[in-house]
């Protein structure tokens, strides 16, 4: 008959011997690639690990155990890296992620493709199959270096558990310098239980990999003499501007020569919602000021931005014509890549702009900001006001009754669009979106992450009935780890966006944007032991934003809005920024 035990854990794992737990016990007993692997992300101050447990990682599992640094679990492991996402976006420090091996690795690409694309710095942990059977298809194996090759900064498969601390400190430093990103370190079992005699490099060496910090003093004369001769001068500062604490010194500079500035969707907080100088986001959703503005001006001073399609429409030959180019970036890739710099400054934007700031001369630009004045009061952002529940309006009523040191994270579609527009963001860091992959289902996890990167402040995630149900189960991780996340919910039972874009382009042939079954999301989160709330009434909104903000634990606030409702203004696809649909109206 055999050995039951013995044939029950067989069952369990096919892996599985009596040789495999004596192992166990001996490697407990050694200094081995798990301890050494926690430990190295202690010295590198990670706090928090973001992740899902699986057969080949248990030896991490056990030595974590042990380890100062805590262990989250959200309910899917793309939420794992969602979370790390956010928390490396509200605290600026590397975020940390873990999933096992095969499904578990896969689940992640997502989110390590999100990242990668706003340049988020990410250190990704994967268990893999013993190294003996790497390449055999194995069960649970699944090449995750060479499915994140596009989507990751580096990626290492570790093969000798004496490179773990090596690794690590590379992969930390890869992360978190120049432009940030994901990078992913792929663990197979037995390295994770292999002894390691090595000790943590004291620096790293890198040959290869080199950024520019400062930029070239010559380019930024140049620039600040172009600065002091233009009349129609516009900042257009993105996410590199908050991503390099740059904020302070672009304030000062426009402050100094009384020049606008327009952010992108990742720019949002670089400048407070409430600066005099501020026109508003540029591009597909944004203000028609700000859009004027760009494709008007004499002078683009671009700043940790990569003149994406929202703002450009993918016409680089049409974009900001009349402009000369200033473009600041401490990725030289990215500078000529879709619209051509005449002054090309490669650096950190924080550091350029401090050099820059008293080199320049005032420009003359009163009667520039007569024209933008003008245009701010013939084209403010408005939306009708009929006695329904708007989500507009529900936006300013939580700025306003959230206070400036609330932490928004959204989802993508609609809402997130309105929240660009509508919410009032006045400290960089506070507004964390998925720009870049605009991914339906980050929103929820990028609070849990938000919320751990800022225990004491409120988080609010702005999200839609479409986006929320991408990743609803993580209502179970507030619950468990008792955070106090506030989600706003903009219930308009369809496929926003996409019904938007079916009425305005496709004569209202709407397919596939019906939400029929939603639940009712009140009882979903109370069943999950977080308190809800459905608001039908404009009068309603303010009493129950209260309510939930008074509320010491999680609470959904599920609000009726018209699925007529429409982003306003919007420049069609393929057309050029000036061309505004909903401006006026």
């Amino acid at each position: 008959m055999g050995n039951v035990k013995q044939d029950l854990f067989v069952a369990r794992d096919p892996e599985f011997t009596w040789e495999d737990e004596e192992s166990l016990a001996r490697c407990k007993s050694k200094y081995n690639g798990a301890r050494a692997l926690l430990d190295m992300l202690e010295k590198e101050g990670v706090e928090l690990i973001f992740g899902y447990p699986g057969g080949v990682l248990l030896t991490l599992y056990d030595a974590l155990l042990d380890s100062s640094i805590k262990h989250i679990l959200p309910r899917h492991e793309q939420s794992a890296v969602h979370a790390a996402d956010a928390y490396a976006r509200v605290s600026g420090k590397v975020g940390v992620c873990l999933a096992t091996s095969g499904p578990g690795a896969a689940n992640m690409v997502t989110g390590i493709a999100n990242a990668y694309m706003d340049s988020v710095p990410l250190v990704v942990l994967t268990g893999q199959v013993p190294t003996h059977l790497l390449g055999t298809d194995s069960f649970q194996e699944v090449d995750i270096t060479g499915m994140t090759l596009p989507i990751t900064k580096h990626s290492y498969l570790v093969k000798d558990a004496n490179d773990i601390p090596r690794i690590v400190r590379e992969a930390f430093y890869l992360a978190s310098t120049g432009r940030p990103g994901p990078v992913l370190i792929d663990l197979p079992k037995d390295v994770m239980a292999a002894e390691v005699t090595s000790s943590c490099p004291e620096k790293v060496h890198l040959p290869s990999y080199k950024y520019f910090s400062k930029g070239n003093a010559g380019q930024i004369i140049e620039a600040a003499k172009a600065i002091s001769m233009s009349k129609k001068p516009v900042v257009y500062a993105g996410g590199g501007v908050i991503t390099s604490a740059a904020g302070l010194s672009l304030c000062q500079l426009i402050e100094k020569l009384n020049i606008p500035v327009v952010t992108t969707l990742m720019g949002i907080g670089s400048i407070p919602s409430t600066h005099p100088n501020l026109l508003g986001m540029v591009g597909m959703h944004g203000t028609v000021t700000a859009n004027l503005a760009v494709n008007d001006c004499d002078l683009l001073i671009a700043v940790g931005v990569r003149f994406d399609d929202r703002v450009t429409s993918g016409l680089k030959h049409r974009f900001a014509t009349k402009a000369k180019v200033i473009h600041i970036d401490i990725d030289p890739a990215e500078i000529g890549k879709v619209v051509r710099a005449n002054i090309p400054i490669v650096g950190d934007a924080r550091l350029v702009l401090e050099d820059l700031l008293p080199k320049v001369q005032v420009p003359e630009t009163s009667a520039w900001w007569n024209q933008l004045r003008a245009w701010q009061q013939e084209y403010p952002l408005r939306y009708e006001q009929n006695g329904h529940l708007n989500p507009q309006m529900i936006l300013e009523a939580l700025g306003r009754i959230g206070g400036e040191q609330a932490v928004v994270t959204t989802d993508v579609g609609q809402h997130q669009m309105w929240a660009a527009q509508f919410y009032p963001v006045k400290v960089p860091r506070h507004f964390i979106t998925s720009a870049g992959l605009g991914t339906m289902g980050f929103g929820f996890p990028a609070a849990i992450g938000a919320q751990f990167a800022k225990p004491d402040s409120l988080v609010f995630l702005v999200t839609g009935d479409g986006s929320f149900q991408m990743s609803i189960q993580e209502l179970a991780t507030t619950v468990q780890y008792s955070l106090p996340i506030k989600i706003i919910l903009m219930n308009n039972g369809v496929l926003g966006m996409v019904r938007q874009l079916q009425k305005m382009f496709y004569n209202e042939r709407f397919n596939q944007i019906q939400l029929h079954a939603n639940p009712n999301f009140v009882k979903v989160a109370e069943a999950y032991g977080v308190k809800g709330l459905r608001v039908d009434k404009p009068e309603e909104v303010e009493p129950a934003l209260i309510k939930a903000i008074d509320y010491p634990g999680p609470f959904l606030l599920d609000f009726a809005i018209s699925p007529d409702e429409v982003v306003l203004p919007m420049v069609p696809s393929g057309k050029v920024i000036t061309e505004v649909l909903g401006g006026e109206d």
